[in-house]
């Protein structure tokens, strides 16, 4: 069986690794793609998404569709064995950038709903 590590690294309350269920787990991965950026890990140099670069761009239809197609694009490559994206909805609003993800599991068949913020704000 493979160990889901909790996102962010935690311990449990036995001092040992905390890990999580199958949803909650991939729920973290989804996290680390949207919000790494590209360059950001050594070893992995093209993994995430450099969704928070266009926290500041300027709003326009055109730059909320690039978001959504760069969005699930990165998913689909980094987590596509896991998942299934069906909708991706990005949201900037000054300094505040929301992006909503529906997907489904692809070893439970479970549909799931996330949304991140990323940025200041109410």
């Amino acid at each position: 069986m493979t160990q889901r590590l909790h996102f962010p690294y935690r311990f449990d309350g036995r001092g040992h690794t905390r890990d999580d269920e199958e949803a909650a787990w991939i729920r973290g991965l989804i996290e680390q793609v949207l919000f790494t950026a590209p360059g950001e890990r050594v070893m992995r140099p093209n993994f995430g998404s450099g969704l928070r670069e266009l926290v500041f761009a300027p709003n326009s239809p055109e730059l909320a569709a690039t978001t959504q197609f760069l969005v699930q694009g990165a998913l689909q490559q980094w987590l596509g064995e896991l998942i299934a994206v069906e909708a991706v909805e990005v949201e900037a609003v000054e300094a505040r950038l929301s992006v909503t993800v529906r997907y489904r599991i692809r070893r439970s068949d479970a549909q799931q709903t996330a949304t991140f913020i990323q940025g200041g704000g109410p």
